[in-house]
C-alpha cells in the first residue's frame, strides 16, 4: 500500500486531479452523459498520469542531487523503473480509452498528450517550455467538443482560453520548484524570467483566459461571466499576497491559479454556451 501511494504521489496528483476535474466539468457543460462522460474523464486522467509519471521518471537523478525528499523516487519510496513503466502504460492507455469517442477526439487528445510529454523532454529546459502547455491545454477543450456525437468544430475562443489557462498553469506550476530547478541547471522560460516575472505571467495569462471566456462567445457578457472576472481579479492578488507573506513560497499562488481555472470552467458549465 505504501508503494502504491508513493507511485500515486509521483504522478503529481494535485494539478493532475485539478485538470481532470476541470475537463470533466467542461464535458458535463458540453452535454456528455453516461459512458461518454466516463470515457472523457478516464482519458484525461490517463494523460495527466502519463505526464506526471514520465516527468518524475526523467527527473529522478536530478531530484536526488537536489535532495528532493518530497519526490517519492528521489526519496527511494518507489523505483524509477516502476514510475517509468506506469507513465508509458498510462500514455498507451490514452488513445485506447478515446477510441470509442471518434477519430477527431482521439487525435486531439493524443496530440495533446504527445506535446505534454515533449515538455518532460526535451522542451522543459528551453525557452520554449511554455509551448507544450499552450498547445496541450488548447487541445483539451477541443477534445471535449470533438468527442460529442457528430464531432462539431470547437469554437476558436474556447481553444484560445484553454491555451491561456495552460500557459498560466505552466508558470504557476514551476514557481514552487524554481530554486531546486536552478540548482540542477534547469533553464525553462520561467527560470529565465525569474519568480516575479513568472508570477506576473501566470496572473496575466489567467486573467486573459477569463476575459476570453466572458467576451469570446457570441452575445453580450453575462452577469455570471462578469462575476467570474471579478473573482479572478480578487483571487489572484490574494494568492500573490499570501505567497509573499509565506517568505516568498509560491504554493498559495499556485493554488489560486487552480481555483481561477476551476472558476473559468464553472463559468462555461453554467453559462450553457457549449451546448
Amino acid at each position: 500500500m505504501s508503494r502504491a501511494l508513493a507511485l500515486l504521489r509521483s504522478a503529481h496528483p494535485e494539478p493532475g486531479a485539478a485538470v481532470t476535474l476541470a475537463i470533466t466539468l467542461l464535458a458535463v457543460g458540453a452535454g456528455h452523459r453516461g459512458s461518454r462522460l466516463v470515457l472523457v474523464a478516464l482519458t484525461v486522467a490517463a494523460s495527466q498520469l502519463a505526464v506526471g509519471w514520465v516527468n518524475d521518471w526523467l527527473d529522478a537523478e536530478r531530484d536526488r542531487r537536489a535532495g528532493r525528499r518530497d519526490k517519492p523516487v528521489a526519496a527511494g519510496a518507489v523505483s524509477p523503473r516502476a514510475v517509468g513503466a506506469a507513465g508509458i502504460g498510462a500514455a498507451v492507455a490514452v488513445p485506447l480509452l478515446a477510441f470509442d469517442l471518434g477519430l477527431p477526439a482521439l487525435l486531439a487528445i493524443s496530440v495533446a498528450t504527445v506535446f505534454a510529454l515533449l515538455y518532460d523532454w526535451p522542451l522543459k529546459n528551453t525557452a520554449f517550455s511554455v509551448a507544450p502547455y499552450l498547445i496541450a491545454f488548447g487541445l483539451l477543450p477541443a477534445f471535449v467538443v470533438l468527442a460529442r456525437p457528430g464531432h462539431p468544430a470547437p469554437p476558436v475562443w474556447l481553444v484560445a482560453a484553454g491555451a491561456l489557462l495552460g500557459g498560466g498553469a505552466h508558470f504557476a506550476n514551476v514557481l514552487p520548484d524554481l530554486a531546486d530547478d536552478a540548482a540542477t541547471g534547469v533553464r525553462g522560460l520561467p527560470h529565465r524570467i525569474g519568480a516575479a516575472g513568472s508570477q506576473s505571467a501566470a496572473a496575466g495569462l489567467l486573467l486573459g483566459a477569463t476575459l476570453t471566456l466572458v467576451l469570446g462567445p457570441p452575445g453580450p457578457p453575462s452577469w455570471t461571466g462578469l462575476a467570474a472576472c471579478a473573482a479572478a481579479v480578487v483571487v489572484l492578488p490574494l494568492g500573490w499576497y499570501a505567497a509573499r507573506r509565506a517568505d516568498g513560497r509560491p504554493v498559495a499562488l499556485f493554488r489560486a491559479v487552480i481555483l481561477v481555472a476551476l472558476i473559468d470552467v464553472l463559468l462555461l458549465v453554467f453559462s450553457g454556451r457549449l451546448t
